[in-house]
């Protein structure tokens, strides 16, 4: 694999950062985003092969930004994995109950989180 273009929405500059350098270093390419409302139009313009997207974001939240995303013919299909440092139990139910396709919990350990890019984009096809 590698060349899919990924998108990430995550508000925290050093987490997007890191997550980006990780991707782009195995040979992803890379969009990312500050907030919900920016992340829902880049997806739109450039349909990703995934979405990384923060469970809290400032604004509009990682929940509600999958419903818009879901609605939209031109977006539902894209899989999207939910981010976050919250690893409660009942957060955890709500993101896969919303249409996440996979969770990952910040810090990320990096080996975890390209296996659960990787895996995600076979089962849904991604490629560019």
């Amino acid at each position: 694999m590698a060349n899919e273009l990924i998108l990430i929405i995550e508000d925290n500059e050093k987490n997007r950062r890191l997550a980006r350098d990780v991707l782009q270093f195995k040979g992803y390419r890379v969009l990312e985003s500050e907030n919900a409302e920016d992340g829902i139009r880049l997806a739109r313009e450039h349909h990703p092969d995934l979405i990384l997207m923060d469970f809290h974001l400032p604004g509009m939240n990682g929940i509600q930004a999958l419903a818009v995303l879901r609605a939209d013919a031109a977006t539902s299909s894209i899989p999207a994995i939910a981010v976050t440092a919250s690893a409660m139990t009942e957060d955890r139910k709500k993101i896969l109950v919303a249409g996440f396709n996979g969770l990952q919990t910040k810090p990320i350990n990096v080996k975890e989180f390209l296996v659960a890019v990787e895996q995600t984009l076979k089962k849904t096809g991604g490629d560019s």
